[in-house]
């Protein structure tokens, strides 16, 4: 581990990276220095290592038991974010999406407004196919930078990939490095006045004061998410520390005191709820992962 420039963690309590403010102890965490330091760090891990990547830590719920394994953690780090020679917008992963769409408007280009919307990094948003206000992340993806578990680098086109609605399959065992995204020229002053008014709405309509994942929950077709459970009159119920939010029905908030146990049990209490009274199974935005 001697040439390596990051920081090696071990038995690092994994609450204060999450957006909910919760999850145990990873065996170890690392914190890249950049790219090339992340790549060598990836070629030293045993082959049979478990390995998770962590961004901002939203949309994601570290269970109270932790982690065993490795946590990569890409927040203030793989942050480069320019644009290349043919006009596309090149970000790595640990760029915050509200970064980009603000980087996007003041070069003057259009349609990564919604990335305002999104409280994640780039990384998780290529993971999941993250949208807000009508966007989605793949629809402006021109190709993307793989790293997979023995430290290569790939190159991948979405044509690789199956993307669909918050889904996004055929990356396992290799995680996003980085993204060249393809948009329009614009207007730079209405696109920066379009994420100041999606910023608004979501400030209005969005527990943002709290600690929350995001949207839990993903909308089932042709239905949205927060109408069935506010129909099922679950707005403020709440399991120990963790309270659906009295302003948003899908999300949860941690009020202070929430355990992931807390948070996961009032996730399944919802699902069973609005199953029993809907006949509509809600699928999980969030991911859950580790030990309970």
């Amino acid at each position: 581990m001697a040439e390596l420039k990051g920081r090696l963690l071990i038995n690092e309590p994994l609450a204060k990276y999450t957006s909910w403010r919760v999850g145990g102890v990873a065996d170890s965490l690392y914190i890249p220095f950049d790219k090339q330091d992340l790549c060598e760090f990836t070629k030293s891990l045993p082959d049979n290592e478990p390995v998770l990547w962590m961004g901002l830590g939203s949309n994601l719920l570290v269970r109270d038991g932790g982690i065993r394994g490795t946590v990569i953690n890409t927040k203030g780090r793989l942050k480069d974010m320019r644009i290349t020679n043919d006009g596309l917008v090149y970000v790595e992963a640990g760029v915050p999406c509200a970064h980009v769409a603000r980087f996007c408007a003041d070069k003057g280009f259009v349609g990564a407004e919604f990335l305002a919307g999104i409280p994640g990094t780039m990384g998780g948003a290529l993971k999941m196919n993250a949208g807000a206000f009508g966007g989605e992340t793949w629809r402006i993806v021109k190709n993307v930078e793989m790293l997979n578990v023995k430290g290569d680098v790939t190159q991948r086109d979405p044509q690789h990939f199956e993307i669909n609605y918050r889904s996004v399959k055929n990356s396992e065992n290799e995680w996003f490095l980085s993204a060249n995204l393809s948009l329009a020229q614009g207007d730079s002053a209405s696109s920066i006045q379009k994420i100041k008014s999606l910023l608004e709405t979501r400030a209005k309509t969005q527990p943002t004061n709290q600690p929350s994942c995001g949207s839990v929950f993903k909308n089932p077709e042709g239905d949205f998410a927060a109408r069935l459970i506010e129909a099922t009159k679950l707005k403020g119920y709440s399991i120990g520390g963790a309270c659906v939010s009295e302003k948003h029905a899908n999300f949860i908030v941690n009020t202070g005191t929430a355990t992931a146990a807390d948070i996961e049990n009032l996730i399944k209490y919802v699902k069973r709820r609005v199953q029993y009274l809907h006949g509509v199974e809600l699928q999980t935005e969030v991911c859950m992962v580790g030990e309970e």
